[in-house]
């Protein structure tokens, strides 16, 4: 079993953690990484209070093993956050923003506070914050995210803010991608593609299939599914899908999608409730490569954490 401070300090069995992904993380996903023995985060997306409230319950009442939830930090509201801190999770983490906020109140309610950032300028800002635990997340990964890759970003992030613990995200589907990060200085990973193609993540199975049939060379970084959903994403920020033909007719053409929102945004909200992913997106990151099934999330997390310890054993065979 591999152990790091991480793991020791979140009483965990694997240095594992999902990432919070609105819509796909909801409380079954969660509560199964956590039983699994890693850590698992309900997706707090954009704030639907209805639904957060639903899968909230669900996490609270499925796990037995510490759980937590995750926010869009520059897009929480304050009736969300009190929401989550009622559900008395042990962790909550911050994305894209700024935590300084919402640092002292998230600590005030006994909860930790993980933040995930871009750049080291991000992770100095998440320390300065009070944050318990940095995700360093590269380009490489699903959803939302910066430019800097993963294999350079993450050192970089443990040097500026030892000895805070740092988990890696981005690119990581399988054990080689978490022995890697050990190596790189990080405690742990966050994945989000592999476990959204698992049988508790929420979405529908055809979004699943397009992961495990996809590649990574056909995921990009794109504007126009926040565009055309209405949302007001700061600069830098861009989200990284499955290309499909939404993302070939209007890639290059932003300003114009902008003006026409109000007749592709209902045709857009139709076609993600038919499932039709030629049009709705799929986040996925790079790594849909190595995904080849939709096993159970506690498959996900086993099979993650004993192929990094097989790994990480052999490596030694490469010293004389």
């Amino acid at each position: 079993m591999i152990t790091t401070p991480f793991t020791e300090s979140f009483d965990l069995r694997h240095p594992i953690v999902l990432g919070p992904m609105g819509g796909v993380a909801g409380g079954r996903l969660a509560a199964a990484v956590s039983n699994a023995g890693g850590l698992g985060l309900v997706g707090g997306g954009y704030g639907d209070l209805a639904w957060l409230k639903t899968e909230l319950a669900l996490a609270k009442e499925l796990s037995t093993r510490p759980w937590g939830a995750g926010f869009i930090t520059w897009n929480i509201s304050e009736a969300a956050l009190e929401l989550v801190l009622e559900a008395r999770p042990s962790v909550l983490m911050l994305s894209f923003g700024d935590p300084g906020k919402y640092a002292a109140t998230i600590k005030a309610a006994d909860c930790r506070l993980i933040c995930q950032v871009q750049d080291v300028a991000g992770a100095r800002l998440a320390q300065a914050a009070g944050a318990d635990v940095i995700v360093a997340q590269g380009t490489e990964g699903g959803g939302h995210g910066g430019s800097r890759a993963t294999m350079a970003l993450l050192p970089a992030v443990v040097d500026a803010v030892s000895p805070t613990p740092v988990l890696a995200a981005g690119g990581i589907a399988d054990g080689r991608g978490l022995a890697a990060a050990l190596m790189l200085g990080a405690q742990g990973v966050l994945l989000g593609t592999r476990f959204y193609a698992t049988r508790e993540a929420l979405g529908h199975d055809q979004a699943k299939q397009r992961i495990v049939q996809g590649q990574g060379d056909a995921t990009q970084r794109t504007r126009v599914f926040d565009i055309v959903r209405g949302y007001d994403w700061p600069a830098g920020y861009t989200g990284r899908a499955l290309r499909n033909r939404f993302i070939e007719r209007w890639e290059g053409r932003e300003e114009e999608l902008a003006r026409g929102v109000d007749i592709e945004g209902p045709a857009f909200w139709a076609a993600a409730a038919d499932g039709d992913y030629d049009v709705a997106m799929v986040w996925a990151g790079e790594a849909i490569d190595l995904i080849d099934s939709i096993p159970s999330a506690a498959e996900v997390v086993e099979q993650v954490s004993a192929q990094a310890e097989l790994r990480l054993r052999s490596a030694a065979g490469l010293l004389e």
